[in-house]
């Protein structure tokens, strides 16, 4: 047993120590690939991209299931984004709530025939309707199906040749499409899909479907949310996007080649994590046909999302997302260390699979297991308190580099006391939300064992309105 435990502490040492590295590195990448970026924004032709007839339309898919509290403020930020030629295709996905009211009451909606391609399998049709006021929007009526299969009832429906999935709680600013859609307009014939950042919107005043006031929640687990959220889109993202492997495209806001998504089979229906499969099975068919492609990661086009308030819903998207995340690297397993996938099999599987996947168990083992080595004498007390210390005010630093990057970047906090709660946050982010996380995305391989596939029950509170005086004078 003593062996046993001697050799155990010396893998969770090595896992942290390999792990602060990367992160490191990815920090270090993403703060010159951010500032690369930003300088090229100066000389962004936003307005000739506007004007110019070579600018891909694009079919916006909002699916939706019981999203009666915010689908209406979603749909007109849409409706007001800054893009030459676009459609919004709303899925109703067999809601069993107001959803579907909710868009007739506010969108005058008629029945009106598409015609669908049959590209992509899907359940059943129940209508699409028009509204006369917005000949942009499209809302499809059909059979609960989730969210993969709604998706792909969109992309049957869609006109155009590129498709951009959203989140129905998301709001996307009005000049994000055609940031995210940058990529395309570059190298369209290299570029199958981008994504951008979302942004946590607890707290933030919505004024008819656009964020008008930029605020930190006060519900504490989100803010914690937010900090999180910058680390994991700004920096690795943003590595990943760099070194050719990105694996997961938020689905909250994510832009795709229609032709390559109808050549994979769209969404897959039988897995919580539809995103990140989709993204790996385009990046396998690209490769395995001898393509060459891209998948990037844009950092600015912002989309605003609600997060969980409560730690029991926290938990089941946490719980949810790592499962998607097993789902996918099993399946795709083949692509593991295959030189075939370039740096996609060579270093974005072997991490995701030690790091993301394995990661969190073995770092709660970790916590117990160097005490107990300290207290069977394998290692000294100074030993195990330096190198808890070394590990959370390492990753404080990271947390706080992630932070410092957003503020010096895109400053979407002007106000400093928020700032200073931010940095708060992401010091003591690392001092029991991490672990907590961690403990949860364990607890999803016994969801696993389990046979656990549903998505559980994710509720929406709606997106803080503006007063009705504040309506009167803006308008």
């Amino acid at each position: 047993m003593r062996e046993i435990i001697e050799v155990f502490g010396v893998i969770v040492i090595s896992y942290f120590a390999v792990l602060n590295v990367i992160y490191i590195a990815f920090t270090a990448l993403a703060w010159r690939s951010i500032t690369t970026y930003l300088h090229s924004l100066e000389y962004a032709a936003i307005d000739e991209a506007l004007a110019s007839p070579l600018t891909p339309p694009i079919s916006i898919l909002l699916p939706g299931y019981n999203e009666e509290a915010g689908i209406v403020q979603s749909v007109n930020a849409l409706l007001q984004l800054r893009y030459p030629e676009f459609e919004v295709i709303v899925i109703n996905d067999g809601s069993k709530d107001s959803t579907m009211q909710q868009l007739q009451d506010a969108f005058d909606l008629v029945e009106a025939p598409r015609a669908l391609r049959g590209t992509v399998a899907h359940a059943p049709i129940l209508g699409t309707y028009r509204a006369p006021r917005h000949q942009e929007l499209l809302v499809v009526d059909k059979e609960n199906g989730g969210k993969a299969d709604a998706l792909n009832a969109g992309v049957d429906a869609a006109r155009y040749p590129y498709v951009c999935a959203v989140d129905a709680d998301a709001i996307i600013e009005p000049e994000a499409l055609l940031r995210v859609a940058k990529p395309l307009l570059d190298d369209p014939d290299l570029v199958v899909a981008t994504g951008g950042i979302v942004r946590i919107a607890n707290g933030c005043t919505v004024e008819d479907g656009r964020v008008t006031e930029v605020r930190l929640p006060k519900n504490r687990l989100a803010t914690l949310q937010v900090v999180e959220y910058f680390r994991a889109f700004l920096v690795g993202r943003v590595g990943w996007s760099q070194l050719h492997a990105l694996l997961i495209i938020s689905g909250a806001f994510g832009l795709f080649r229609r032709s390559t998504v109808e050549a994979v089979g769209g969404w897959d229906h039988t897995t919580v994590g539809e995103d990140m499969e989709l993204v790996v099975r385009m990046h396998r068919h690209m490769r395995e046909s001898g393509q060459d492609y891209r998948v990037q990661f844009v950092p600015d086009p912002v989309c605003w999302t609600e997060a969980p308030e409560t730690l029991k819903v926290l938990s089941r998207q946490r719980r949810r997302w790592q499962r998607g995340l097993f789902e996918t690297l099993w399946r795709h397993k083949r692509m593991t260390l295959n030189p075939k996938y370039g740096a996609l099999g060579m270093l974005a599987m072997p991490y995701f699979i030690v790091f993301e996947l394995l990661g969190p168990p073995l770092a709660l083992l970790g916590y117990l297991v160097l005490p107990i080595s300290w207290a069977i004498g394998l290692l000294s007390w100074p030993f195990v308190l330096a190198f808890f210390v070394f590990a959370v005010m390492l990753g404080q630093l990271l947390s706080i580099s992630a932070l410092a990057l957003e503020e010096f970047s895109f400053r979407r906090h002007p106000r400093g006391r928020e700032i200073l709660r931010m940095s708060a946050y992401a010091a003591i982010e690392n001092l029991g939300y991490r672990q907590l996380t961690d403990l949860w995305r364990g607890v999803a391989f016994w969801d696993l064992l389990r046979g656990k596939k549903s998505w559980g029950d994710m509720q929406r509170r709606g997106f803080q309105t503006a007063p009705s005086d504040q309506l009167s004078k803006s308008s």
